[in-house]
């Protein structure tokens, strides 16, 4: 070992770093994959959900039909419930697909896995990366690693174009190159969720916001379904499983007494997990080295974006990729704008997650959009697609959509007089006139909480 010179070594072999391997394989470059587990091996903490555009990137790299064998159903629609507002909708389509999958982590890892492999991907298993190569100049050249398997420890080198970092939130070439953290906030909040048997299988996400707790559930592999219950971190109490059965089936009979009743007739068939991240985003890119996946982007869990954000990062990555190494333009060049395109995509929806994350309770007012949200079968995609990395925040936000969704708020008392007013601003008032609708704009952002700043602010969930 240490002969030989790759395009790219990529390091961490799940989804993230299989996929990038994948696509750079099939694109005719040398690339080796490292990875510290041996596969199969090890079980990912993780609720499985796979939104339209993580199944698009399946679709595209001939694997979802192998995903589809595994035996998961295809999810349709996705929901919110508060209180009395319930909003349930169709996903919108990209580019053809409108359907999640939840598949089993081990099985979806094993299949982009072999994928990487059949593409000509070198893939090195117990293996971890101990430092970096760089040349005169300081830019990245390849790895020092080692391999610690049954016939003991083998220390070697191997040199590439790229050094891919692929290696989870705690990566280790972040943490080699300094790459900087920014727009960072801590934990936000907890959750405990677990598999459960002999429950409908209906093709749909339910989610629920009730008085500081983020309940939800959805069918998933092998015929089970995910229960599960997030809570601000001040609220969250460590326990042992049969105080979460307790927990969490409570909540469900004050939030869904009909999900409860079938929760009592049906069996929870593994340990409760529990899941927590801090949300961050890293400079994804420098001289001769790259991240991609979660190294280079964390999010809360809260709306299940993490498989479509790695799978979606990996081809932006590996197209980057090919035009450096490739020569059509300069490697430094292409990472840069990988680094641009990476922030453009996936910004806004961090913002989003981030506040949503919060588990803050709506307001009346907020609720009444939500259920204007249920009347209008454009809102109420375009809202659930926004959960599913479809529908950027600022397109969902912005002004003429907001407007547009008064049309179904109905006249009267129910909605209250703030919405009322702001109503009569939109739709009663003379018509385009200016200041009238700036004055709506100006009590939507003090009656709706987030959903009225991002109104009155677009540009900050761009």
């Amino acid at each position: 070992m240490g002969v030989a010179m790759y395009d790219v070594i990529v390091t961490g072999a799940r989804v993230s770093g299989a996929s990038t391997a994948m696509l750079l394989a099939k694109a005719g470059y040398r690339v080796l994959l490292l990875d510290r587990a041996k596969f199969p091996g090890g079980k990912a903490a993780a609720t499985n959900l796979v939104h339209p555009p993580g199944i698009l990137r399946l679709k595209r790299w001939g694997l979802l039909d192998a995903v589809r064998a595994t035996g998961c159903p295809p999810i349709h629609s996705y929901g919110l419930q508060s209180g009395p507002a319930k909003l349930m909708a169709r996903l919108p389509a990209v580019e053809g697909v409108g359907e999640a999958y939840s598949p089993q982590r081990a099985k979806l890892d094993e299949i982009v896995l072999e994928g990487a492999v059949k593409a000509g991907a070198e893939l090195r298993e117990e293996t971890a990366v101990r430092d970096l190569l760089t040349d005169d100049t300081g830019a990245v050249t390849g790895v020092r690693a080692e391999i610690q398997d049954a016939t003991g420890r083998t220390v070697f080198t191997e040199h590439a174009r790229l050094v891919v970092g692929a290696d989870g939130s705690n990566s280790t070439i972040a943490r080699l190159v300094g790459a900087e953290k920014y727009e960072s906030y801590p934990v936000l909040n907890k959750s405990h969720w677990s598999y459960w048997s002999d429950l409908p299988h209906d093709g749909r996400v339910r989610t629920y916001r009730d008085r500081g707790r983020h309940a939800f559930t959805w069918p998933t592999h092998d015929g089970l379904t995910i229960v599960g219950l997030a809570l601000p971190v001040g609220t969250f109490k460590a326990s042992d499983d049969a105080e979460r059965d307790r927990t969490v089936i409570a909540a469900y009979e004050e939030i869904d007494p009909e999900f409860a009743d079938r929760l009592h007739r049906s069996t929870r068939v593994d340990r409760w997990m529990t899941g927590a991240v801090p949300n961050f985003l890293r400079r994804p890119h420098g001289r001769g080295w790259a991240l991609v996946g979660d190294a280079g982007y964390t999010r809360d869990p809260i709306t299940a974006a993490g498989i479509t954000d790695a799978l979606r990062g990996a081809e932006m990555l590996a197209e980057a990729a090919d035009r450096g190494l490739s020569g059509r333009t300069g490697l430094d060049q292409a990472l840069a704008g990988y680094g641009r395109a990476r922030d453009a995509l996936v910004t806004g929806h961090y913002r989003y997650t981030r506040d949503h994350a919060m588990i803050s309770d709506y307001n009346r007012e907020e609720l009444e959009f939500i259920r204007a949200m249920a009347r209008s079968p454009e809102h109420g995609s375009g809202m659930v697609g926004m959960f599913a990395t479809i529908v950027p925040p600022a397109e969902f936000y912005s002004p003429a959509n907001i407007h547009a969704l008064f049309d179904h708020v109905p006249p009267g008392g129910a909605p209250g007089r703030k919405m009322q007013m702001v109503r009569w601003l939109l739709r009663g008032a003379p018509r385009h006139i200016k200041p009238a609708t700036r004055l709506a704009d100006r009590l939507i952002a003090a009656n709706l909480g987030i959903m009225g700043e991002y109104l009155l602010r677009p540009q900050a969930m761009a």
